[in-house]
């Protein structure tokens, strides 16, 4: 028995000779995190939450230790990879984040370990931990939330700057805002109320009217032709167009423009409508859109613009001009002249979840990922299934019972 005890141990300790160094390395020394990670592109199956190495600070850069994320359209075309250039996978999605500094690294000013802040992220969000350059980063009040923070960045400093920096919205003017219900198009009926004697059109799921009626002028069925209906009320048309249909309104759009008005191409939310997208949608969406004649532009007096947010931010160094929108933004809110919506928060784990109520358009306002709260049972019946054959689902534009799927709502 002692011979075969000390064959064994031999055994066991030729095993670990063989093994790689970062299996021998313990749980307490090894720095590990929960993220969401995207293994493939394609459905909602395609994410999962993993364990990752905990990132550390470089030069430049803020640790933060995220408290809430924010979900967007564009995550829903990433995880699709119906963008240009997409990264390759397995990545770590979102865009914004916002927690507490924890660490710094060489050149960081202006921060303290300890502080609440919320920051843009180029990709690697939807993480327990992330790093991102100084110059990203930006204090919260003291009486806005860390959801509310998630909500904030990106959802009004686009719409901030596309009203102000681009379109010039001044008193008296009037804005046509698609997808008014979501996290983009309340932002921007909210800074339309801090300009006196804005009005503002909307287009919006008939269940989220009776929400956002009081934060629109006129608001209509998304499903209608909108253009008569604005004509009734402003026969001379509207001053500034927000469109986020991937440009197939293009033409209506145009149409309504009182000369000088500018309309503004900023998203693509109808081409995220099913859970996956085959090549064949896509195309269909591409040669859908309208083409625009310039000569026509100059004749009328009309301006036709784009704006990609994370484009200026990440690839055209724009993070000044995003730093000066969010300190007048944040100016705002402590005046009690704005306020984020949060939709509905969200555990990591059911992150598949509230990627489905965005496909279903049933969220007022933004849909946060909470990095501290705990899965609801609730989760465990709802409907998930991935179309693998990249088909496009069915829209269930209106459906009520799928907000009977949520776990939480503020």
């Amino acid at each position: 028995m002692a011979q075969e005890g000390t064959e064994v141990v031999e055994e066991t300790e030729q095993m670990i000779d063989k093994m790689e160094p970062e299996n021998l390395i313990s749980s307490v020394d090894s720095k590990e995190m929960r993220a969401v990670v995207l293994t493939g592109f394609g459905g909602i199956n395609k994410l999962k939450v993993t364990k990752k190495p905990m990132p550390e600070p470089q030069e430049g850069e803020v640790k933060i230790r995220v408290k809430a994320c924010g979900l967007n359209f564009l995550d829903l075309m990433v995880r699709q990879g119906n963008i240009d250039n997409p990264p390759k996978t397995p990545l770590v999605p979102g865009f914004e984040c916002s927690g507490i500094v924890e660490a710094m690294g060489g050149n960081t000013k202006g921060f303290e370990i300890g502080d609440r802040v919320m920051a843009f992220v180029n990709y690697n969000a939807w993480a327990e931990v992330v790093c991102t350059p100084l110059d990203l980063v930006y204090k919260i009040p003291d009486n806005m939330t860390f959801p509310e923070a998630a909500a904030f960045s990106m959802n009004f400093v686009a719409a901030y700057m596309m009203l102000f920096e681009v379109a010039n919205l001044r008193e008296g003017m009037s804005v046509l805002v698609h997808s008014a219900g979501g996290g983009v198009g309340q932002a921007v009926a909210q800074l339309c109320s801090t300009v006196p004697n804005v009005t503002v059109f909307g287009t919006a799921s008939p269940f989220k009217h009776e929400a956002i009626k009081h934060s629109v002028t006129h608001l209509f069925d998304r499903n209608i032709d909108y253009v008569p209906e604005v004509k009734k009320i402003s026969p001379e048309g509207v001053d500034i167009v927000l469109d986020c249909l991937c440009g197939e309104n293009t033409g209506k759009g145009l149409a309504l423009l009182k000369p000088m008005g500018t309309y503004i191409l900023y998203g693509s939310s109808n081409m995220v409508t099913g859970e996956t997208r085959s090549f064949f949608s896509f195309a269909k969406s591409w040669w859908q859109v309208e083409k625009v004649n310039p000569i026509k532009l100059y004749e009328e007096n009309k301006v036709m613009a784009g704006f990609s947010f994370l484009n200026l931010l990440f690839k055209q160094g724009g993070w000044r001009q995003v730093k000066t929108a969010v300190q007048k933004l944040l100016s705002l809110y402590e005046q009690k002249k704005i306020k984020p919506i949060v939709d509905s928060l969200w555990a990591l784990e059911e992150v598949k979840e509230a990627m489905q109520r965005i496909h279903d358009r049933g969220n007022i306002g933004k849909l946060i990922l909470d990095v501290e709260k705990s899965p609801t049972p609730l989760m465990a019946n709802d409907s998930t299934e991935t179309s693998e054959a990249g088909e496009e689902d069915e829209e269930h534009e209106g459906d009520t019972d799928n907000k009977e799927r949520i776990p939480f709502i503020q």
